[in-house]
């Protein structure tokens, strides 16, 4: 990590994943001494939010956040990075609490912050695909998403659409997050696009992509379709100037 970069916080959103995150904090903790994790949990039905409150009683590091109802990943984020700008952290990850993300790859990002502002953990780096689990199906739907991700936007990375990835503060403040609106697949695209824009270097790190073996994914139809039509109307913005 570098010498400046003292604090970094990973932001979980969650809704119904009581039992990862007993297993999942303890792991991200443990990655490094200068992480914070905040839980983003909204009204979770099963309990979620309370298990987050009990666990941050006895652990100092985490930081709970409620709201009041399934109010999407997308302002999730942007309420965590709002969060963690307040407070003066360096850097804010991006996570899911399914262990889809491995935390054993946060010392990766951070070396690799090194080099670039925005960190992206890419699951066809180098032309191999490092998702285990997933039907061909969704494995092809993602793939397929990400070149046409790339294709309308111009974006140079090859995993447009992960959510796994670290910004630098700076790239937060830089970005307007009251126009960020976007959900899903279409909220990693435009925060990629938006820092890229704004003049940050994106870099990408190679991960391991595993589905959720607990509890039930959040992917939709209407998450797949936002993606489908809002990278067009991304690129129109930033074609006339006013992404």
């Amino acid at each position: 990590m570098q010498a400046k970069l003292k604090r970094a916080l990973v932001v979980v959103p969650t809704y119904n994943e009581r039992d990862n995150l007993p297993r999942l904090v303890p792991l991200i903790l443990q990655q490094d001494p200068r992480l914070d994790v905040l839980v983003i949990d909204d009204a979770s039905p099963d309990g979620t939010g309370r298990v987050a409150d009990d666990m941050a009683v006895s652990e100092h590091r985490l930081h709970v956040m409620h709201r009041e109802g399934k109010l999407g990943l997308g302002t999730a984020y942007v309420a965590g990075f709002r969060w963690a700008l307040q407070r003066d952290y360096d850097a804010v990850f991006e996570m899911d609490a399914d262990f889809s993300h491995d935390p054993a790859h946060i010392p990766l990002f951070l070396e690799a912050l090194r080099e670039f502002d925005v960190v992206l953990g890419s699951r066809y780096l180098h032309g191999r695909v490092t998702v285990v689990n997933w039907p061909i199906p969704r494995l092809l739907l993602s793939y397929a998403a990400n070149i046409y991700a790339r294709l309308v936007t111009g974006l140079p990375v090859t995993d447009a659409t992960g959510g796994y990835k670290c910004f630098k503060r700076e790239v937060l403040e830089a970005i307007d997050l009251e126009r960020v609106g976007s959900e899903g697949y279409a909220f990693q695209i435009e925060m990629n696009l938006r820092a890229w824009r704004a003049g940050f270097a994106l870099g990408e790190i190679p991960i391991v992509f595993a589905d959720r073996d607990v509890g039930e994914s959040k992917m939709s139809k209407r998450v797949i379709w936002e993606a489908v039509w809002r990278v067009w109307a991304l690129r129109i913005r930033d074609l006339f100037g006013r992404l």
